[in-house]
């Protein structure tokens, strides 16, 4: 990047964060573990079409840990063609950026801007978690957010952070940054989330309503819980399975059909049990089944086979079942 990495660059993004849902995607590989771009289009295709607010390259479900800086730059531009394609192009790109240094967060921010995307997700740095304290932790964030050309997003996910977990505190004192403009909770304190959207509501002298905070559920199994404490949607990874269920369980909510969310947030968060349990190639296996599509993921990961992999899709037949049907209704 240059000696000048750390030069501010923030703007205004052209794609403004929207409620909703939000889908990081799984990224595909040929058999011999090459980018599949041209399977990567085609789902980004399918799901632009279900009514999603946006779309996560490099998340948890993206193996970003798999996936060198070229090739992310290649995810996330076919990613952003493909939307752009399908006459989705206000719809926003979120991309992945957490690395276990400051320095390369910031070129990872970059690399996202220049590939088409629209936000940055981070995690905390947790390698050296014992000598990073809460201090140089928001110091980090703080950081970033001053380099990065493309507002960020927090991202709390403890299972893949080798437990550091931000206190609401934590976050709420890294909303007041300008270019700090989300959160995605993934350790499903819906505690912590309640106390983050009343913290961080819009104020006149805080922050303008062109660019307010937005608090987002980690998993689509609390999308209820999310919305009723005034968050703004998930970045759930089972949407990709299933994104018209998704979003008809916050069209429900919104028009105050209550029974009905109550009963489709059950058979989502069944499926999304399954997703949990099983990690990115549980919903690998799914799309291979059910769709068509998915592949394996990058080694040392594997799909399941035999009686685990019948478990999964079982698990998993009730919200495709779903989804199909509400496919068929477009």
């Amino acid at each position: 990047m240059g000696s000048n990495i750390y030069t501010h660059g923030s703007s205004a993004s052209s794609h403004p964060l929207v409620p909703g849902i939000y889908v990081p995607t799984v990224a595909f590989f040929h058999p011999d573990e090459s980018v599949d771009v041209v399977t990567t289009a085609a789902h980004v295709t399918r799901l632009a079409a279900t009514g999603i607010a946006g779309v996560v390259t490099h998340g948890s479900n993206g193996e970003a840990v798999h996936l060198d800086h070229d090739e992310r730059r290649l995810i996330t531009e076919t990613t952003r063609r493909a939307l752009d394609a399908a006459g989705k192009t206000s719809v926003p790109v979120i991309v992945g950026c957490g690395a276990q240094s400051t320095w390369e967060t910031v070129q990872l921010c970059h690399d996202a801007a220049a590939s088409g995307g629209s936000h940055a997700l981070i995690l905390p740095p947790a390698y050296y978690g014992s000598l990073i304290p809460t201090d140089l932790i928001l110091d980090h964030f703080r950081a970033v957010a001053d380099a990065s050309p493309v507002p960020i997003l927090i991202y709390n996910f403890p299972g893949a952070c080798a437990g550091v977990d931000l206190s609401s505190d934590v976050i709420i004192a890294l909303a007041a940054h300008p270019n700090i403009v989300g959160v995605k909770l993934t350790c499903g304190n819906t505690g912590k989330l309640a106390r983050v959207v009343s913290a961080t509501r819009t104020t006149g002298e805080r922050r303008s309503e062109q660019a307010p905070f937005l608090t987002f559920g980690g998993s689509v199994d609390f999308t209820l819980q999310t919305l009723v404490v005034g968050g703004h949607g998930i970045i759930g990874g089972t949407a990709n399975l299933a994104p018209r269920t998704c979003t008809r369980l916050v069209s429900l909510w919104q028009q105050g059909t209550l029974g009905e969310a109550r009963e489709l947030q059950a058979t989502i968060a069944e499926g999304d049990w399954v997703a949990i349990q099983g990690g990115f190639p549980a919903v690998k296996a799914a799309l291979n089944t059910y769709f068509g599509y998915g592949g394996k993921p990058r080694k040392p990961c594997v799909l399941v086979k035999g009686r685990e992999l019948a478990r999964q899709l079982d698990g998993f037949k009730p919200l495709i079942e779903m989804e199909l049907a509400l496919e068929q209704r477009k």
